[in-house]
């Protein structure tokens, strides 16, 4: 699994996914990481079924015992099932998601890695020289959900929100947003439950300077598609894919 470089300025940021060798019938998904001198985050690390290709692909940019922390937005399994084996080779490490999903998360596996609970309210996490905001995303589409901040990079990690179902292979970056819009119109009515959700959610993500929307599945937003989404989204009858 080859990893792109979205950032690199005293801090990286590596984006893995399009994997040409997973299961036909399993999600393709987009893993990040970040690297802060010794400190280094895995978001959303993904599904059982790539745990070794993550591992051999993350071992290529930072030493073991450098991961310190996971990050998981919600409870769903194509992007925390792995959890299980990740306990295994970080025992040292810890895992940042909602306080609401702890006790269905380590169903996936959990004896050594400490769990750090995040208030429904946000938080933030201090690497080394950068600090991360936990932004509340709830009901985007999980009930107990966040997006990960990074204000110096200006990119925001959405999770599954701007998440589009393509196949390996396709380009990383939107490169015609009106083109895209048909990847992801299906997603976004039937799995974003709450117009109001949405609303509150927009609102908060317009306050942020942000030079790349990064999801959770297909491509990435950068420049002014990054409005052209919210703009896109805000117009956007959710929970509505089954009237």
């Amino acid at each position: 699994m080859d990893a792109h470089k979205l950032f690199d300025d005293g801090h990286q940021w590596y984006v893995f996914g399009r994997d040409p060798e997973k299961p036909e019938k399993i999600l393709d998904t987009n893993q990040y990481m970040i690297v802060d001198g010794q400190r280094s985050i895995l978001l959303d690390p993904g599904g059982i079924e790539v745990f070794s290709t993550m591992l051999a692909s993350v071992l290529k940019y930072v030493n073991i015992e450098h991961l310190t922390d996971l990050f998981a937005s919600h409870q769903d399994p194509d992007i925390i099932s792995s959890l299980g084996m990740w306990d295994q080779v970080l025992p040292d490490s810890s895992l940042h998601c909602s306080g609401i999903w702890e006790g269905f998360i380590r169903h996936f596996g959990m004896d050594n890695i400490q769990y750090k609970p995040i208030a429904d309210t946000g938080g933030h996490l201090r690497l080394e020289s950068i600090g991360l905001d936990f932004i509340p995303a709830h009901y985007m589409h999980s009930s107990g959900n966040f997006n990960v901040y990074d204000p110096k990079a200006k990119i925001l990690f959405s999770g599954d929100v701007g998440a589009a179902l393509e196949p390996p292979g396709t380009p990383m970056f939107v490169e015609n947003f009106e083109r895209h819009i048909e990847s992801m119109r299906f997603f976004h009515q039937r799995w974003m439950p709450s117009n109001e959700a949405k609303a509150h959610w927009i609102k908060r993500i317009r306050k942020l300077d942000i030079d790349i929307l990064a999801p959770q599945h297909g491509r990435l937003f950068k420049g002014k598609d990054v409005q052209r989404f919210l703009d896109w989204f805000e117009q956007l009858d959710v929970g509505s894919a089954i009237k």
